[in-house]
């Protein structure tokens, strides 16, 4: 959005952070407990990462998305991270028709698939956050997005606190959790039997 006064852009910033879970039954438990209410039911998130041969986003520590969710295709382009006690970075994002028309863009454009996630995800509004619960292919997260001063208090609602925060993006977790369980480092995709 264009500043009347300044004529600079304003660039929106998402702040998250995740909270492990044992299983995806616990995290609405806890959800559930805390008030939370569903406002998007489960559904598979299929996101594939772009950058350019010479890794110019990566190294710029940006990020370029393409995700499909449901019939939704959206593109995002999230900023390097921001110092604080939870994850903060400029995001801008869209909603496309066709992501597999964009990916064809993109690439004709110089950029590559370099990382694709999938993640079982529903969402509730709970304290002036949005909460997902994101089953992935290592485990169970439940995300707190909204305001920065409200992710702690949700986080208590949840039983936790700051000390329980995880800030990484899914590309690292996933990382770290091959290098742990001696797996090859490749995109982080359920078997076709769990979909």
């Amino acid at each position: 959005m264009l500043s009347a006064t300044s004529g600079i852009r304003s660039v929106p910033v998402e702040h998250e952070i995740k909270l492990i879970f044992p299983s995806v039954d616990e995290a609405r438990r806890a959800v559930a407990s805390a008030g939370g209410e569903l406002s998007a039911a489960r559904r598979l998130l299929d996101d594939q990462l772009f950058d350019t041969a010479d890794a110019m986003l990566r190294r710029s520590r940006t990020a370029l998305r393409v995700r499909r969710d449901g019939d939704r295709g959206l593109v995002t382009w999230k900023g390097p991270l921001q110092s604080g006690l939870v994850k903060s970075r400029e995001e801008i994002e869209t909603e496309v028709h066709d992501p597999g028309v964009l990916q064809t863009v993109l690439e004709a454009l110089g950029f590559r698939p370099v990382f694709r996630a999938q993640k079982f995800r529903e969402e509730y509004a709970l304290g002036g956050t949005i909460v997902a619960i994101d089953d992935t292919p290592m485990g169970v997260f439940v995300e707190i997005e909204g305001p920065p001063g409200y992710i702690p208090t949700v986080a208590g609602l949840l039983g936790r606190d700051d000390t329980d925060f995880v800030l990484e993006s899914y590309p690292a977790l996933w990382r770290r959790w091959c290098d742990a369980h001696g797996h090859d480092i490749g995109d982080m995709l359920f078997a076709p039997s769990a979909r």
